[in-house]
């Protein structure tokens, strides 16, 4: 059981260290983003994993919340910090999706980051993002199913759902049935 459990280091905040601009501070500012997603990456999905993390008063904490792992990250780095505030404003807008929201931002770094390689300029790929988001508002739209207050199967695996990962796992079913009943 113990195995399961993956240990990291807090992300290093480089002080006294020379001013970066230009190229340089935009692969610095990507590296440190996709560190932060890199983080809590490994937490995602069906078989993702808990970290254990020693608080800074020794307290041992096990979780595989993305916001409670980044909380106690303690990261100074200006971009990472930004990294940490979309998981920390999925919380607070939807309640949930905080480690996929900081994986998706670090992914998009990711290919921003290729593509700045090849000499495309930033204004032209956050223009480029913000059409994408238009496109994906419109695809959500239309796969979007709607929800009924009377359709207990549905509410019930909307449940389960939300619970996943919350450590109810083991009775899940019998809970969203109180849930939704």
């Amino acid at each position: 059981m113990f195995n399961q459990y993956l240990f990291f280091r807090k992300i290093p905040n480089a002080q006294d260290t020379k001013r970066t601009t230009g190229r340089d501070a935009q692969h610095n500012n990507i590296l440190a983003a996709k560190a932060v997603a890199q983080a809590v990456r490994t937490t995602l999905g069906p078989k993702g994993m808990d970290k254990m993390i020693v608080d800074s008063v020794g307290d041992v904490i096990v979780t595989n919340d993305g916001v409670t792992i980044l909380k106690e990250m303690h990261i100074e780095h200006p971009a990472a910090k930004m990294v940490v505030e979309v998981a920390k404003t999925q919380e607070d807008v939807v309640g949930d999706g905080t480690t996929t929201a900081v994986v998706i931002a670090g992914e998009l770094l990711k290919k921003a980051e290729d593509l700045l390689d090849q000499e495309i300029h930033p204004t032209v790929l956050a223009k480029g993002y913000r059409l994408a988001e238009v496109e994906a508002q419109k695809i959500l739209k239309n796969i979007a199913m709607p929800l009924s207050l009377n359709n207990d199967e549905m509410l019930c695996n909307i449940a389960i759902t939300a619970m996943t990962g919350k450590g109810a796992e083991s009775n899940k079913e019998q809970l969203a049935k109180l849930i939704v009943t």
